[in-house]
């Protein structure tokens, strides 16, 4: 393992695209092969600006830049600012050759990529990930969205990006909140597909938590790698994708509950993973001994392993049936068959789920 750049290619026939990860990958990564027009919209937010908006325009010294500063934080991902992308593209005068840059995390690259699915009908996109969540997780594979007040990410389109550029020294200035709850998403890859990996997480969590640059690097090769087959297998979440969302329904119940104000998207996972976990045990399907490897691993990132406290089971059932995958009624949940093997079910009684909530915000 070394701390030197790898790729990773998402495969998807002529709209296949290459994840470049490494140090200083900003800087080393030609950004400009991925341009094909003269004008390009950087977006980002006014805490990633200051940091990396300087780097990246003097790799684009040719084009036309423009920018947009949004707001930081999962509040402000909504259809009113993601006008203010709209805003600056048609104020600008960009065409369908222009190229948005989402230079920022999870928010930044969702709704970037959303505006470059919906502008003139599609113009192209890269993904420059600035958090650890974003680089393992939501800058690959083409799921774009903004959040509405009743249920996160139900207004979005699958579009994917020209490219995505990690530069893990952007880690560097990762707040630990932040880089904990990225570790969420890290860990959920040895859950749903790499018992290994996992395995290898227990051994070298510390390393990453000191954010070597090495362990690092190979984490997020491993992720991007697993997120890349699955993606490449099912684009759009007909069947196996939907693994991917290990945790994400009770996940996405608390961010909704809590107004996507308090606890990050990572947390929220980390303690819906867990109920996952706990419902799979009840299924009969996990070992309880793997679902308290499950929350020490968690737990040794900082992460909660229970719902807020002021969460009840009748809060989870109510926006849990507003979740996406929802099908004619019924709720569908991502379990664990095993350690490393998960599938997507609606095969669980009432009694197990409802065994489930009170047992989970009973322990918060």
């Amino acid at each position: 393992m070394t701390a030197n750049s790898t790729q990773v290619q998402v495969a998807l026939g002529d709209r296949s695209y290459p994840i470049s990860i490494g140090s200083d990958e900003i800087r080393k990564a030609d950004i400009a092969r991925y341009i094909s027009g003269k004008k390009v919209l950087i977006v980002t937010n006014e805490t990633i600006a200051p940091l990396y908006l300087e780097l990246l325009e003097g790799q684009l010294a040719d084009k036309q830049v423009d920018m947009v500063i949004l707001a930081d934080g999962e509040q402000h991902k909504n259809l009113d600012t993601l006008n203010l992308i709209f805003d600056q593209l048609i104020a600008g005068h960009h065409d369908r050759k222009t190229t948005l840059i989402a230079l920022g995390g999870g928010v930044v690259g969702d709704m970037t990529g959303f505006a470059a699915a919906c502008y003139q009908r599609g113009v192209p996109f890269i993904q420059i990930p600035t958090t650890l969540l974003a680089q393992v997780d939501s800058s690959v594979g083409g799921k774009t969205a903004v959040n509405h007040a009743m249920g996160k990410n139900m207004i979005g389109a699958f579009y994917q990006p020209q490219a995505v550029i990690i530069d893990t020294d952007t880690l560097s200035t990762l707040p630990d909140r932040e880089f904990h709850a990225g570790l969420a998403e890290v860990i959920k890859y040895g859950l749903i597909i790499d018992a290994d990996f996992f395995h290898w997480l227990e051994n070298n969590i510390d390393l990453l938590l000191q954010r070597d640059k090495a362990a690092l690097v190979y984490a997020i090769e491993l992720s991007c790698v697993s997120k890349a087959r699955i993606v490449a297998e099912d684009e759009t979440e007909q069947g196996i994708r939907a693994i991917l969302n290990l945790g994400h329904t009770f996940g996405h119940a608390i961010e909704t509950f809590q107004q996507y104000k308090q606890w990050i998207h990572g947390e929220a996972v980390a303690a819906g993973m867990v109920m996952a976990a706990e419902l799979s045990v009840i299924r009969g399907d996990l070992s309880a001994a793997d679902l308290q490897r499950t929350k020490q691993l968690l737990q040794r990132c900082s992460l909660p392993v229970a719902p807020p406290a002021d969460m009840k089971a009748e809060d989870f059932d109510r926006l849990m049936l507003r979740d996406k995958k929802v099908l004619d009624g019924q709720l569908r949940l991502v379990v664990l068959k095993s350690l490393g093997e998960a599938c997507v079910t609606d095969q669980f009684s009432t009694d197990h789920l409802y065994q489930l909530l009170s047992r989970a915000c009973s322990a918060s």
